[in-house]
C-alpha cells in the first residue's frame, strides 16, 4: 500500500536492496544538516528495517520516492511519533541534494497527506521540524500545515511542530 503516483513521482516500499541509496542519502551532510549527524551505513540499514517493521505493523512507513523513470529521489512517508506525550502521525521527507529545490519534497509530501486522509482516514497530520530548517518548514506549509507548538526532542534538541486537520484538504 503506497500513495498514488504523482505527475513526476512514484512510491514503493524500502527493501534491503536500497541500502546503498539510503546510506548515501542519510549519510549526506547537507541532507542531514538538521539531525545530530549524518547516519553511517549501519544506521541506514536500521532505518530500512524500521520502515519494514512499520509496513508490517501499520501498512505504511517512509517509502522510497523515485521519478517515473526510476531515478532515486529520496524517501517520504508517514510514521507515528510522540509529540508532547501523545501519538501523532507525521509526514517526513528526505530528498537527495541533487533533487532539492525542484518541488519533489512538496509533491511527495502532498501525496502522503492525501494518502493519510483518503486511504487511512486520518484526521490530523504533523511535521516535526528543526526550527532552523526553513526549507523543510516551507514544504510543510505548502501542503497546508501551520505552526502548532515547539517541543523538546530528547535525542537532539528543540523541534517545531506544524500540523493540519485533514478533512477537506486537497
Amino acid at each position: 500500500m503506497t500513495p498514488d503516483a504523482t505527475a513526476r513521482l512514484r512510491f514503493r516500499e524500502m527493501t534491503d536492496g536500497d541500502l546503498d541509496a539510503m546510506a548515501e542519502l542519510l549519510g549526506d551532510p547537507q541532507v542531514m544538516a538538521y539531525y545530530p549527524a549524518p547516519m553511517p551505513r549501519g544506521q541506514a540499514a536500521a532505518w530500512i528495517s524500521w520502515n519494514q517493521r512499520n509496513y508490517a505493523e501499520h501498512g505504511y512507513g517512509l517509502w522510497i520516492v523515485e521519478t517515473l523513470e526510476g531515478d532515486f529521489v529520496g524517501d517520504c512517508g508517514l510514521t507515528w511519533q510522540q509529540v508532547n506525550g501523545a501519538s501523532a502521525l507525521e509526514v517526513g521527507y528526505h530528498i537527495r541534494t541533487v533533487h532539492q529545490g525542484l518541488g519533489y519534497a512538496s509533491e511527495a509530501a502532498a501525496a502522503c497527506r492525501d494518502f493519510a486522509r483518503d486511504v487511512l482516514g486520518e484526521g490530523r497530520l504533523v511535521a516535526i521540524i528543526h526550527p532552523e530548517n526553513l526549507p523543510s518548514r516551507r514544504v510543510a506549509e505548502k501542503i497546508g500545515m501551520v505552526y502548532v507548538d515547539d517541543i523538546e526532542s530528547g535525542r537532539d534538541g528543540a523541534r517545531t511542530v506544524l500540523g493540519m486537520e485533514l478533512s477537506g484538504t486537497s
